[in-house]
């Protein structure tokens, strides 16, 4: 199946014929721009067909079988969980990237150099103890709103037919929210953060049968040391933000194809 060029269409014009607040009008300008390079639209309508033509109808909602406004639900503040979620990822990841700025993941001296420059970090870096806390307090809302999301999802419903692929890739996304958590908590390389890690080992070994070689592979080996900390660096800056991220488009993707799920 390919896709036909449409005509050229007047955009600037239809946006000043219409009513546009600051936000809408942004948006609808970053979407256009995006549009006429990469199509995105076209792909998008053609996914959205392609869905519609090999599945099936969607079971009716609540608003269907009632009539009820279907703005209602997107209001409804449970239902607003996974964006929450989401801008706590975004806030996460901006203010970690600044952090890598001045973070140095080594255990060399005494105190450790990782050690030192979160030290450095909170006590001298201007604004670093807000800097770090937002990212810490980012982190633990979007743990908290996901899980939080989760259990609407379960209560509500929405896991089910025609939205089960969507629910597993939510329980993978929560799984690896508690990775991105586990490996920047051993990021300060502190007390707190080498037993954690000490722990983490014992658990690895406790796999049976691969329990050594998943030692190896996430710790370095039996014991913590530098190779521990740089695992723990990549998985946390290199690794996951790549993988959510990627993970997370496809989720709200898929809701967008199929819309929100309303309690059943």
């Amino acid at each position: 199946m390919s896709l036909e060029r449409k005509d050229d269409y007047d955009h600037k014009a239809w946006m000043k014929k219409k009513d546009l607040t600051p936000v809408e009008a942004t948006f609808l300008t970053t979407l256009i721009w995006l549009d006429k390079r990469l199509r995105i639209v076209d792909y998008l309508e053609l996914l959205e067909t392609l869905y519609y033509r090999v599945n099936l109808q969607m079971p009716k909602s609540h608003t269907e079988q009632y009539n009820l406004d279907n703005k209602f639900w997107y209001w409804y503040p449970l239902y607003t969980l996974g964006l929450f979620s989401t801008l706590a990822y975004v806030v996460a990841a901006i203010s970690g990237a600044l952090l890598g700025f001045y973070y140095s993941p080594a255990t060399t001296g005494d105190p450790t150099t990782a050690y030192s420059s979160i030290e450095f970090i909170m006590r001298d870096l201007q604004f670093g103890f807000m800097l770090r806390s937002v990212h810490r307090w980012a982190a633990q809302v979007m743990v908290a709103a996901v899980f939080l999301h989760m259990l609407r999802v379960y209560f509500t419903g929405s896991y089910k037919e025609p939205r089960e692929l969507n629910w597993l890739l939510g329980i993978v996304l929560i799984s690896l929210t508690m990775v991105f958590g586990y490996t920047g908590y051993l990021l300060p390389w502190d007390q707190l953060a080498y037993w954690a890690g000490q722990i983490g080992v014992e658990m690895s070994l406790s796999v049976p049968l691969a329990g050594e070689w998943v030692a190896q592979l996430l710790f370095g080996g039996f014991s913590l040391s530098q190779s521990t900390l740089q695992r723990m660096y990549i998985i946390h800056v290199f690794l996951l933000p790549f993988v959510v991220t990627t993970l997370i488009a496809i989720h709200i993707g898929i809701v967008w194809v199929q819309g929100i799920a309303e309690p059943h």
